[in-house]
């Protein structure tokens, strides 16, 4: 966060504990098969509820803040704008809390762990059961190495499976183990996570490392992150695919990129956000 330098230690601290505890249980509800496979709507969360909600988590514990969600849920709002329009917002609104001084070490962290608690149990309630039969919709998703935050590289592959793609997410990987896994297994799209601050050289340099090794011959790099949001141009700069604003909007661009190529058109510039 950005008020790093004059606080490290609870910021540290915050970061250990999304890393190292909340983030291993996110993992367990992906991969779990326990779920009440219950059918959820199709709405959209309304911007101005969202804003409501947003500090909630300072206030309400787990259960409670469980309960409003639910809520959502039981009105037909889809657990993919749970997602991507309730809780993300949420997040970066704790986020912003810590950083105004609005609130202390103590309050913003059982703000995040009564959120991400929430997140898991989602998950686990409403495990997503959409698949048309298209396996070659592949895609991993990665921070850059040797960036340690990895929530927003599982929000987005949660959003990404629950649309349908087979995905996989790697939290904390080495260079070499990244590219290890793109050599030896096919994926249509690799998503990377740049929320380090990193040189646009060693960016550009991973990904020309991807495309050289990738088993897909056309593979589609999308980019995203607090460092593509401040320079949306970074795209461009470093030979990636494209970006796209939100989690929503990736599927939608990475569904194009990749039809494209399928049918061989070109010409049209397919790029969001």
């Amino acid at each position: 966060m950005a008020s790093a330098a004059v606080r490290p230690t609870p910021q540290g601290q915050v970061s250990s504990l999304i890393e190292e505890q909340i983030i291993p249980r996110l993992l367990m509800a992906h991969s779990s098969g326990v779920g009440r496979a219950r059918p959820t709507g199709t709405l959209s969360v309304d911007p101005a509820e969202a804003a409501r909600f947003a500090s909630l988590p300072l206030d309400l514990d787990a259960d409670e803040l469980l309960e409003v969600v639910e809520s959502f849920i039981e009105r037909g709002v889809s657990i993919e704008s749970i997602f991507v329009d309730l809780l993300a917002p949420s997040a970066r609104r704790l986020g912003q809390h810590w950083e105004e001084d609005e609130c202390d070490f103590l309050d913003v962290t059982m703000g995040l762990w009564r959120l991400q608690e929430v997140m898991r149990q989602v998950a686990l309630h409403f495990p997503s059961d959409h698949f048309d039969g298209n396996i070659s919709r592949t895609a991993l998703f990665s921070p850059m190495p040797g960036d340690g935050h990895a929530l927003g590289t599982l929000m987005i592959e949660e959003v990404f499976a629950r649309a349908g793609w087979q995905t996989e997410a790697l939290i904390e990987p080495k260079r070499k183990e990244l590219l290890q896994i793109i050599a030896e297994r096919h994926f249509d799209v690799i998503g990377l996570t740049v929320s380090c601050d990193c040189t646009n050289g060693i960016l550009s340099d991973l990904i020309c490392a991807i495309r050289s090794v990738s088993r897909a011959p056309k593979v589609q790099v999308l980019i995203g992150g607090r460092m593509v949001n401040a320079n949306p141009g970074l795209v461009d700069e470093v030979g990636a695919d494209g970006t796209a604003p939100d989690a929503r909007s990736a599927v939608v661009l990475a569904e194009k990129l990749v039809a494209k190529q399928l049918v061989g058109s070109a010409g049209f510039d397919l790029r969001l956000g």
